[in-house]
């Protein structure tokens, strides 16, 4: 059993800051890579940014210079410090890790809850 659970997001105004981080827990052999996606009512899921077990980072267009996206190989955990936030970063954001649960399984992704990041203007 593996659980990713969420914490922080909520309400800021445009220009502000927000972090948001997500702890996995359960059966782990390995976490490979690990980031953050939003989703906002009617669109598709996107990717806002990922990190490799490495710390390779990559991000969406949208969000480079504003987002940064870090982990904590030791506590199993990924942070998304999000700065200079603008309205249309509004959205639910989940966090996605790649996980292999045993020595000799097959890697394969697993979803938090989903936390709300709202931005006023």
């Amino acid at each position: 059993q593996v659980q990713l659970v969420e914490s922080g997001g909520g309400l800021v105004q445009a220009g502000g800051s927000l972090s948001v981080s997500c702890v996995v827990s359960g059966n782990i052999f390995r976490i490979n890579n690990m980031g953050w996606y939003r989703q906002t009512p009617g669109k598709q899921r996107e990717l806002v940014a990922a990190i490799t077990n490495g710390g390779s980072t990559n991000y969406a267009d949208s969000v480079k210079g504003r987002f940064t996206i870090s982990r904590d190989n030791a506590k199993n955990t990924v942070y998304l410090q999000m700065n200079s936030l603008k309205p249309e970063d509004t959205a639910v954001y989940y966090c996605n890790a790649n996980i292999r649960t045993w020595v000799g399984g097959l890697a394969r992704d697993y979803w938090g809850q989903g936390t709300q990041v709202t931005v006023s203007s």
